[in-house]
């Protein structure tokens, strides 16, 4: 790096507190010499306090009272997670005591009015595909990481056209339609942010090289992706063994078990739309637990890397702690919002298709308008719960006076500039939606060519192919969290205090402020 960082002037003889301070420093700063900036010296080795004791998460990162902030939020997980259990236990009881007649396979089963076995089995396939491709998306984020953005752009627009012109020959217009939207408006957005790509390869760059540095936070990645698959295959499975258990149709055997009631139309989609809700809120708050916990990770590298102090000793370990115990209602809480929200959007995808089926125009429009409306509301949502949870992850504060807090010094230093500049998440977001596309055609294609005996009409086609897409993009978002909790740990240590990041990098710094001069101006009020 072009100048030198005086270790010194930064921490002084005082260890420095949390979260740090507005100091005020004297260095000079350096002149930009180089397009992209040399690799972090990251000094992952943890020190020592002044008591002969490693230092930890908990100390560089004090809470002077902490508490369990919404607490609400924990039971209600709890009562989501018990009530899943119980309803999983039952549909399966009831699927396990008529395996016979649903079939030990892909082919063989006696029925013929509701999924069955084959869908397991289907299902099963997506989660592996889903998780396979996620992993070698990440290891092409970590391997290639120039020729990233590109890639993802380009093979998003090319598959995306490509299953829609698949579906256009094979005549199923409705999903044609719907993916040909996906991929010219992937297109549309690749294209326009191509003048923003070296700005967002600099930030990946960073991010990909402390992630080198510190394996915690590929463990981390890596054990919370096998845990969102295995909910993934968990919740595939129940709903199938909803499907089979309160499908009220005369030839049903499940309907005859005694445990769980009564098999009704009612019963059915109230406890599809359950499940579904389950799957959408106990997933989003694996995801968010993972990202709080490498946040841990990437804020005391922002904060601790070049201070006297060091590296706390195991920050992943003591983030996810607090993960856990004290922030878990507030990771609840925001994932609340989410899950809410995304099974608005999927029942509004359900109304869309009897609409479409019953050819009322008129409520298809109407329900695509209403469609856009949710999707923009989800879109915000995300977007502050993303910033809110690394404020959380480091000063263990509540849900909505952590939203507002990062709001705030996110806006009034500028930092939204570069936040709306830096495509990372945009191209996640792309890679994980390509991700969606395999598993969903390959869903498709299955139905095709094992030609289940409840689906001669194709009538389950839109419902399993929407769930296999589902299934694919969740677990893709899971697995690329790091990268995602990476860059916005970055900002939002950078708006709480962009000294650190002008001593510490100063090369980065000042590439950041020669590109954003309104950032510079306003780092100082």
């Amino acid at each position: 790096m072009s100048g030198q960082y005086n270790q010194q002037q930064y921490t002084g003889s005082q260890q420095p507190t949390y979260p740090p301070s507005e100091a005020t420093y004297t260095q000079s700063a350096p002149s930009y010499q180089s397009p992209v900036p040399s690799r972090p010296n990251v000094n992952s080795k943890p020190h020592q306090n002044k008591n002969g004791q490693w230092v930890t998460f908990e100390e560089q990162f004090k809470v002077e009272k902490p508490k369990w902030n919404d607490l609400w939020a924990v039971f209600l997980l709890l009562a989501v997670l018990g009530g899943f259990i119980a309803v999983s236990a039952i549909a399966l009881h009831a699927y396990a005591t008529t395996k016979s007649f649903l079939g030990g396979g892909i082919y063989g089963s006696g029925e013929s009015f509701s999924l069955n076995t084959n869908t397991i089995i289907l299902f099963s396939f997506v989660v592996v595909i889903a998780l396979l491709l996620s992993v070698a998306y990440f290891v092409l984020a970590r391997v290639f990481t120039k020729q990233f953005i590109w890639v993802t752009g380009i093979l998003n627009i090319v598959f995306g056209l490509a299953t829609a012109i698949y579906y256009f020959a094979e005549r199923y217009y409705s999903a044609a339609i719907v993916f040909l939207v996906f991929a010219l408006f992937g297109a549309f957005c690749f294209f326009s942010w191509i003048k923003r790509i070296p700005f967002a390869t600099l930030i990946l760059q960073t991010i990909m090289d402390v992630c080198r540095e510190h394996p915690s936070i590929l463990m981390t990645s890596f054990i919370g992706t096998l845990v969102a698959s295995a909910f993934g295959a968990w919740f595939a499975v129940t709903l199938v063994a909803v499907y089979v258990k309160y499908n009220p149709t005369a030839d049903s055997q499940s309907c005859g078990t005694t445990a769980g009631g009564n098999c009704s139309h009612a019963t059915l989609i109230g406890l599809l739309i359950f499940v579904t809700f389950c799957g959408y809120y106990i997933s989003e708050v694996i995801k968010n637990i993972i990202h709080t916990t490498i946040a841990g990770v990437y804020g005391s590298w922002y904060f601790c890397s070049r201070s006297t102090q060091g590296m706390p000793r195991w920050p992943a370990l003591g983030a996810f702690k607090r993960s856990m115990t004290y922030s878990l209602g507030s990771i609840s809480f925001g994932s609340l919002l989410v899950s809410i929200i995304q099974l608005l959007q999927q029942m509004a995808g359900w109304a869309e298709q009897v609409a479409r089926q019953e050819n009322n125009w008129v409520a298809v429009v109407i329900i695509c308008f209403v469609r856009c409306l949710i999707a923009v509301l989800n879109w915000a949502v995300r977007y502050f719960n993303h910033y809110a949870y690394c404020y959380v992850a480091l000063y263990g504060a509540a849900y909505i006076p952590a939203a507002k807090e990062t709001w705030k010094l996110i806006r009034d230093r500028g930092i939204d500039a570069l936040i709306n500049d830096c495509l990372i998440d945009p191209v996640l977001n792309l890679g994980a939606v390509f991700v969606a596309y395999v598993t969903a055609l390959f869903a498709y294609l299955y139905l095709r060519y094992t030609a289940p005996a409840y689906n001669q009409g194709g009538n389950y086609n839109a419902p399993v192919i929407g769930f296999a897409f589902v299934i694919g993009l969740q677990i893709c978002n899971i697995a690329t969290v790091p990268i995602k909790s990476g860059t916005a740990t970055f900002f939002t240590a950078m708006a709480r205090d962009p000294d650190v990041l002008r001593m510490s990098y100063p090369d980065l710094y000042f590439h950041i402020a020669r590109l954003y001069p309104r950032v510079q101006e306003r780092i100082h009020l």
